[in-house]
């Protein structure tokens, strides 16, 4: 049985347009770009079908934050949109969809890496673990959700500067991923 992502994603956004059209557009960017990591993998065996699911809900929490510039008008900061779609996710009785929803933002983020810059998060680990996890993660990072870039694929140097602007850590992460994927 194969999920309606769409209908999940239109019960969630009906009153944001805006802010549906630039999910849909950057989600759908992040799943070609994993489904075609996951085919250089196919030997690692990754479930193609949960990663074209997964990575066009991974943000589907962003409408409950405040990033008006893409449609989003809700209280929470937005670097709560991952656990806020966790839990949205873990409503519609997904919860491997809901594990992609909070440990992708960044390269993953530990405990300590939360607690230390005292971020509006759950005091637990939220790295990417299992593999459809870390490529969703990984894919994530090379599309951004400015309506104005929305489907322009950045570099991989370009990445590597912006992941680097978060710390060593969030770099070597990024790195390892991608001498995986790459």
């Amino acid at each position: 049985m194969s999920l309606n992502v769409d209908a999940i994603l239109k019960a969630h956004y009906g009153n944001g347009p805006e802010a549906l059209d630039v999910l849909l557009a950057h989600s759908r960017c992040v799943a070609e770009k994993a489904l075609s990591v996951a085919h250089r993998v196919a030997h690692l065996e990754p479930d193609l079908g949960f990663i074209a699911e997964a990575a066009m809900l991974h943000d589907i929490g962003m409408i409950h934050t405040w990033a008006p510039g893409i449609g989003c008008r809700g209280e929470a900061p937005y670097i709560r949109h991952g656990v806020i779609g966790a839990e949205m996710l873990l409503k519609e009785g997904l919860p491997g969809h809901a594990r992609v929803c909070e440990r992708h933002t960044g390269a993953g983020l530990t405990a300590e890496e939360i607690i230390d810059a005292d971020l509006p998060l759950p005091h637990r680990d939220l790295q990417p673990e299992t593999l459809e996890e870390k490529i969703i993660c990984y894919a994530d990072k090379f599309f951004s959700k400015n309506p104005d870039t929305l489907t322009v694929e950045k570099s991989m140097d370009k990445v590597r500067r912006l992941m680097a602007r978060y710390g060593d850590n969030q770099l070597k992460r990024f790195d390892a991923m991608a001498s995986l994927f790459d």
